[in-house]
């Protein structure tokens, strides 16, 4: 009996790592700390027998309430806790080597101290307080790591949020602009009744008035009359926006837009992505003192059903990058390019942001 408790890790445990890893095809580092959680478990149904034997001085009621407590606790921690502690294990091998660290000191503890010696039995001193000093160790390095793994969570939620309120703008923007098209629409329908007040102020030989009607009547149409720089119409209502935008500013936009009507991206993609790309351009250009150096170049172009974008623009302070990503030192900004990326990489395509030759370059093919 003796040497088979000397024996039991290689008669039972290694064998059930092994069949974790082999047969199961699982990775070791989780067949072992799995066994090693099972060992754990079992200690808790092993102080039920020990109290049932010792009330009524039986080894019997020792094994009975001993089974029974196992199959009362695998009930609950199949239940309550062996999915949790399954996605845990999964998530990395930082997670999986923190679940396994109690079990393992623990594990190794027990067999040195009460199957290959007796030194817990014999009541040695640092033996008694080993496993204490190891659970409140492992206590303080949980909760180091726990704090840690909530604020980067927290932190994805933040991103998350940004990110979620920067579609619902491209959302709203893209409505402001289907809007315009529809007011230009509408007032290209009611030119006739212009033309009748226009025929009757020529009538009157109110040729001032004229004038003036008709310099604001241009005004208005020119408002609200998107350029026309490609067949998509989507493209067009976002260009016509900013070059108005960019006009605004003191700043030449440049833009060579050769694009087909269809784009395999839905209308708040495209207005998402091409507006964040064009609002940072003009941000960046605007803070230029000399309105001459303000410029932004635009190409966008469709090749093998791809759409491809290339923007550069002029600037002032030298760009921060992080992970490839342009990253601005203001609270609340530097989402619009985690944005476009999360854009462009949902439809498997690539990007690039870039210093070169004075020029701020976002290039993408998706």
């Amino acid at each position: 009996m003796d040497l088979t408790s000397k024996l039991y890790p290689l008669i039972t445990h290694l064998p059930l790592i092994l069949m974790f890893t082999l047969y199961y095809k699982r990775p070791w580092f989780i067949s072992a700390v799995s066994v090693l959680s099972g060992y754990l478990c079992c200690q808790a149904p092993s102080w039920v027998g020990l109290l049932a034997g010792a009330a009524f001085g039986s080894s019997l009621a020792d094994h009975i309430f001993y089974i029974a407590a196992v199959f009362l606790s695998y009930y609950f921690l199949q239940r309550y806790v062996a999915g949790s502690v399954r996605q845990l294990m999964e998530r990395s091998n930082k997670s999986c080597l923190l679940l396994g660290g109690v079990p393992l000191f623990y594990y190794t503890f027990d067999y040195v101290t009460t199957i290959y010696t007796d030194v817990l039995y014999r009541g040695t001193k640092w033996a008694v307080q080993f496993m204490p000093s190891t659970i409140s160790i492992f206590y303080f390095v949980f909760v180091i790591i726990y704090y840690a793994e909530t604020q980067k969570q927290a932190k994805a939620q933040r991103e998350r949020d940004m990110l979620d309120i920067q579609f619902r703008y491209a959302q709203t923007e893209f409505a402001s602009l289907r809007q315009m098209q529809q007011n230009a629409a509408a007032y290209r329908h009611d030119m006739r009744h212009h033309f009748a007040l226009m025929q009757g102020l020529v009538s009157e030989g109110r040729i001032e008035a004229l004038t003036e009607y008709l310099q604001t009547a241009q005004s208005d149409m020119d408002a609200i009359t998107p350029v026309r720089f490609c067949e998509n119409e989507t493209v067009n209502l976002i260009l016509s926006a900013f070059a108005s935008k960019a006009k605004q500013s003191g700043i030449l936009l440049a833009v060579d837009a050769k694009l087909p009507d269809s784009l395999p991206f839905s209308d708040t993609e495209l207005c998402s992505l091409l507006s964040n790309a064009l609002e940072n351009a003009i941000q960046a250009s605007k803070r230029l003192p000399d309105r001459r150096k303000r410029i932004i170049r635009l190409r966008v172009y469709s090749k093998n059903t791809k759409l491809c974008i290339d923007i550069r623009n002029s600037y002032q302070a030298e760009p921060i990058f992080h992970q490839g990503l342009p990253v601005s030192k203001e609270q609340g900004h530097g989402f619009g390019t985690k944005s476009m990326a999360h854009i462009v990489e949902k439809h498997g395509g690539v990007f690039q942001f870039s210093v070169k030759d004075g020029w701020f370059i976002f290039q993408a093919t998706a």
